[in-house]
């Protein structure tokens, strides 16, 4: 019997707040790869991505350090066999959105489904935006695990996967790398 195969789609700005929350915000300490593993129970990780706004330096002081710090992150997870997947980031009334980022998702929800990539699709987000890509993926046969966080749960993606993994502090605590 062949094992069964599993994909983990990080939204990586909802994962950070959700962490700065809990205050364990320095990803570059955070262990990806014994995360998805542990997520994956007894599933094999066929992919693991994270997803982020892409930080574009302007020439200013905030966003060089912005972007040399993401710089450090995108080698962080690459070291943990992570793959990322970049939308942007769009600044409006001095704030900065991302944009693009729920669409990946969405789209590798079901390109994951589409093309038989995973039995179990396992996401890392609160993002409502991706219910119409969850339940296409659940008429299909799939699985698909919403992890959240106990702090802020999405009750909206509960009620739409087929589970729900709801994590603490001190689940977390343990993929922090002591240096």
């Amino acid at each position: 019997m062949t094992r069964k195969r599993c994909v983990v789609l990080i939204d990586g700005s909802n994962f950070y707040f959700k962490l700065k929350d809990l205050r364990l915000h320095n990803l570059l300490d955070f262990n990806f790869a014994a995360f998805s593993k542990k997520l994956a129970k007894d599933y094999e990780v066929v992919k693991c991505t994270y997803y982020v706004g892409k930080v574009r330096t302007d020439g200013t002081e905030k966003m060089q350090k912005l972007f040399n710090n993401q710089r450090r992150l995108l080698a962080h997870l690459r070291k943990n066999k992570v793959i990322y997947s970049l939308g942007y980031l769009l600044k409006s009334d001095g704030k900065f959105h991302e944009k693009g980022v729920d669409v990946n998702i969405a789209v590798d929800i079901l390109v994951a489904t589409y093309e038989n990539l995973a039995d179990r699709i396992i996401i890392v987000s609160s993002d409502t935006d991706l219910l119409p890509a969850i339940k296409k993926a659940k008429e299909k046969d799939k699985v698909v695990e919403y992890v959240g966080f106990s702090h802020k749960v999405s009750v909206a993606l509960v009620a739409n996967c087929s589970e729900s993994t709801l994590l603490k502090k001190e689940d977390l605590e343990s993929f922090i790398i002591k240096s």
